[in-house]
């Protein structure tokens, strides 16, 4: 298993300083840092469905429609309070991290909190904090005067997952019901251990909540009101989209061609080989487990049915080699088990995964339970001419169009041997691969992209920030 880990840190090392150097492009990922260059499209009217707000967008697709000023213009000279519940590679902080740039790059002054640090400052933390402090973002400590004044003089005050709400009593306290009137709420959890009353028993008196899928503002909204017996604020749905950033490494085949040939080299696979990949964090509900076992399952459909297909990997990105988890354990044990170390690779966890977009022919999504509330890792695929292998559950739904753009499979044990099949029609299918690519490609380009993310983010705030003037003084 050594050349799937720790030979490959070496071999990165190596062999990709002078890819990096030449393309500079390689702050790409959904563990990543995104600068959004936004410009500014014509605003559509948001829609209203039931309690939920969806903020929508015109289709960019002639150079009329552009207007010359960000849509985020009106934020110039405001003062931003961001809260976050960690500063991590995760999907979270690094969303919230890339709001703060869309912000400070019309000219807002924008204040960083991290609710929860590490005991000791670690390597993380250090490279995060300062690539915010070069870009003129300012950093409080979490508790103190300065950074109860800071929410009190705040236009806006954005609280990052359910986690934050424990921010506002224990820092606030009594100076809460100044500050709720200016909260965004901006939610990306589904999962069940976040329904506690003691982190959202504030959610029904903030100025609105922003979610990323529309099932997860469903799940929140009828979550919140039977098990909690709250009410949710006002919500608005806001899908995510890619960075100019990405697109221009997606759509620049010179700068895919080199990176599909570095990657591959350094896994010891080969032009030809069929790549299956999922890139996540490892861990069970990211399903890498029932990944495993599905690919394997495929290997021996393969075999059994005598098929003729190019020799086929399975691609693990998002392992933690200096702390292998019990998990992550399991899979390399699996791995051995069923003889299968020629063909899976473990690739440490990176904020640079446009290399293997670049040089993957599938990507899975195998989030597990009630699915991925948007996952930003299967628009950034879909970006790069990918079929997606997804679960049928969460905002992954609302991306992939099942039969089009990739194939869906059941969550759990029960998804298994579907994912296997859809590994092997896709196998044997050059051509449905290869427009499916296609297909999600151009989903990408019609509702994914930076500008339709700082629009309707932009929609947000503005609505935000006039609920905030209205109950002010109430």
């Amino acid at each position: 298993m050594g050349k799937q880990s720790n030979a490959w840190i070496t071999m990165q090392k190596k062999r990709w300083h002078w890819p990096l150097m030449i393309l500079g492009i390689f702050s790409l990922s959904t563990a990543m840092l995104f600068l959004l260059r936004s410009t500014a499209y014509s605003c559509s009217a948001t829609t209203t469905t039931s309690s939920t707000i969806t903020a929508t967008t015109t289709h960019f697709t002639s150079g009329e429609e552009k207007k010359e000023s960000n849509p985020l213009n009106f934020m110039k000279s405001k003062l931003v309070l961001l809260v976050s519940h960690e500063l991590s590679l995760s999907g979270g902080p690094l969303l919230l991290m890339e709001l703060a740039f869309l912000l400070r790059e019309v000219g807002a002054e924008v204040v960083w909190i991290t609710n929860q640090k590490p005991p000791e400052p670690d390597e993380v933390t250090y490279s995060l904090e300062h690539k915010m402090l070069d870009r003129g973002i300012q950093i409080f400590s979490a508790k103190g005067q300065k950074a109860i004044d800071t929410a009190l003089n705040a236009d806006l005050v954005v609280l990052n997952t359910a986690v934050a709400g424990k921010w506002l009593d224990a820092v606030l306290k009594d100076k809460v019901s100044q500050v709720l009137p200016k909260v965004l709420w901006w939610i990306h959890e589904m999962r069940g251990h976040y329904f506690k009353l003691e982190y959202v028993k504030h959610l029904p008196f903030v100025a609105g909540a922003m979610i990323d899928s529309h099932t997860t503002a469903e799940y929140w909204k009828n979550r919140t009101r039977e098990r909690l017996g709250i009410r949710m604020p006002e919500t608005y749905v806001v899908h995510l989209g890619n960075s100019k950033d990405l697109m221009e490494v997606a759509e620049d085949s010179v700068a895919k061609r080199i990176l599909r040939e570095h990657v591959r080299e350094s896994l010891g696979v080969r032009d030809e080989d069929l790549l299956f990949a999922i890139i996540n964090s490892v861990s069970r509900g990211k399903g890498q487990d029932l990944f495993l076992r599905s690919f394997y399952e495929s290997l021996q459909l393969i075999q059994e049915k005598k098929l003729q297909v190019p020799s086929m990997h399975a691609v693990v990105v998002g392992s933690d080699m200096n702390a292998q988890t019990k998990f992550e354990a399991e899979l390399r044990n699996f791995v051995v088990e069923r003889k299968i170390q020629d063909h899976v690779h473990f690739v440490n966890k990176t904020l640079t995964v446009a290399p293997y977009l670049a040089s993957i022919d599938v990507l899975v999504q195998n989030s597990q339970a009630r699915g991925e509330c948007f996952g930003r890792i299967t628009i950034e695929a879909m970006a790069f001419q990918l079929p997606v292998l997804g679960t049928a559950a969460g905002g992954t739904m609302e991306i992939v169009v099942n039969g089009t753009t990739g194939l869906l499979h059941p969550v759990g044990k029960e998804g298994v041997t579907p994912l296997a099949n859809n590994m092997v029609k896709l196998a044997t299918h050059v051509e449905r691969r290869l427009t499916m690519g296609k297909k999600g490609y151009k989903r990408v380009k019609e509702r994914f992209l930076e500008p339709h993310m700082a629009q309707r983010i932009a929609l947000v705030l503005m609505q935000v920030l006039q609920y905030a003037k209205a109950h002010s003084h109430s």
